[in-house]
């Protein structure tokens, strides 16, 4: 069987930590898409680790992390990882590589960097991790696929011929250094070093796996809002982040698919630009980033303050549909503990009207949230293992959202750790 772990929202929710817990009854765990853009933080028995290519099952001794042909593959940022990793005690994990996945080259950097400077106050807000120009390449057909490092006659004329259509931006566009074809090759010959032990027919691989009936978590990075067809285009990512495209990501009859555990937190927070209607400035921005998470709302790649607001009930619902959530993990509730009253927003005031349902880019910029006012429960919730055992106000706080997404919440995390969970 397979389950897919994705985010409701801009992503942050706490998927490392979802994924690292149902890991436990995993056999494989395959990254399906995105890059080192994003990380995910888990705290476990092992201490507190950001990941942002290995897969989040890592931590397990009887499972297999697999990356798939869907990934933004960065090889060096990849082995740095599985080092720190193994470094810190963690058994060496057992990793698999599609031969279908591309990687991230060293320019794809650059040219990621080179325009954010050009873009000056229009920027997206990347991280800067080269992951537009990676998916730009690979849809221009100009991206080197693993498979391709095994052929270096093919592979030195695919060089020289990439440096041609680069230098032209570099020169013109840019004004920075030139590629030069020897560069690139010495590059992709060490990459081809470190990757050839992993590499693997992933989707092969999957298909006998399940056939055997072993059971397959699919992870995926960011969230509903940041998919490039779904969400706030254009402050988007370049991969589809929905669930759905697990199924090409990993190489997967889409069929496969039968559970799809949807991660919302139980308040929200962004990094990047772009439209977040329930945002909060200000003190109280402040008081819920420092509280927030574990050690504050900061990004896992970039360290950046996230962008804090109340719960948006409207870009939630949206998010667990296009999902197809059949569980809703609820996150980081344990963290309202201090507010008297909690703001929700339950809906988009646009040119008058209010609307539950999530407008295009246009119209939401437009948008003024409609908020409404719960009690709150004013203790502090970690530790509680039963969700009869939560405080009323509490309780009602987690059923108001629930018939306002429409979506089952199933699991409720009320603290960091891997065993901080409800199951309802």
């Amino acid at each position: 069987m397979v389950t897919a772990v994705v985010g409701a929202n801009w992503g942050d929710e706490g998927k490392g930590k979802i994924t690292d817990m149902l890991a436990e009854k995993a056999d494989i765990i395959v990254r399906f898409q995105g890059g080192a853009n994003a990380g995910h933080t888990i705290v476990n028995d092992y201490g507190k680790f950001a990941l942002h290519t290995l897969p989040s099952g890592v931590f397990y001794g009887h499972t297999t992390s697999v990356i798939g042909n869907g990934v933004a593959l960065n090889i060096p940022v990849f082995f740095k990882e599985y080092n720190e990793v193994v470094g810190r005690g963690v058994p060496a994990p057992k990793i698999l590589i599609s031969n279908r996945a591309q990687m991230v080259m060293s320019y794809h950097i650059l040219f990621d960097q080179y325009e954010e400077e050009r873009l000056g106050g229009k920027a997206f807000g990347s991280t800067k991790s080269g992951i537009a120009p990676f998916y730009s390449d690979k849809y221009a057909k100009i991206g080197f696929q693993v498979s391709e490092l095994f052929d270096e006659e093919a592979l030195k004329e695919k060089v020289v011929r990439i440096c041609e259509t680069k230098n032209v931006t570099l020169e013109h566009l840019y004004h920075k250094p030139l590629l030069k074809p020897e560069d690139i090759m010495n590059e992709l010959m060490e990459y081809k070093k470190m990757v050839e032990p992993y590499v693997c027919d992933v989707s092969l691989y999957l298909w006998n796996a399940l056939k055997e009936g072993k059971q397959v978590l699919l992870e995926g990075q960011l969230g509903t809002l940041k998919d490039p067809d779904h969400g706030i285009y254009p402050m988007v990512t370049s991969s589809s982040t929905l669930a759905a495209y697990g199924a090409i990501g990993a190489g997967l009859p889409p069929y496969e698919i039968k559970k799809v555990v949807t991660v919302c937190k139980a308040y929200s927070s962004a990094v990047g630009a772009g439209a977040f209607v329930s945002e909060i400035f200000g003190e109280e921005a402040d008081e819920l980033r420092k509280r927030g998470g574990d050690g504050g709302e900061f990004g896992a790649t970039t360290g950046r303050p996230r962008r804090m607001g109340w719960f948006d009930c409207v870009a939630s619902k949206y998010g667990c549909r296009l999902q197809g959530a059949t569980d809703v993990a609820f996150t980081v509730l344990d963290v309202l503990g201090y507010l008297d009253e909690i703001p929700v927003c339950t809906g988009y005031e646009i040119d008058g009207e209010v609307t539950t349902e999530f407008p295009t880019t246009v119209q939401l910029e437009k948008a003024k949230p409609v908020i409404e006012k719960l009690p709150g429960w004013k203790c502090d919730i970690r530790g509680i293992k039963k969700y009869e055992d939560l405080p009323e106000n509490c309780r009602k706080y987690v059923e108001f959202v629930e018939k306002h997404i429409g979506f089952p919440i199933t699991m409720i995390s009320n603290g960091p750790g891997r065993n901080d969970i409800i199951y309802r």
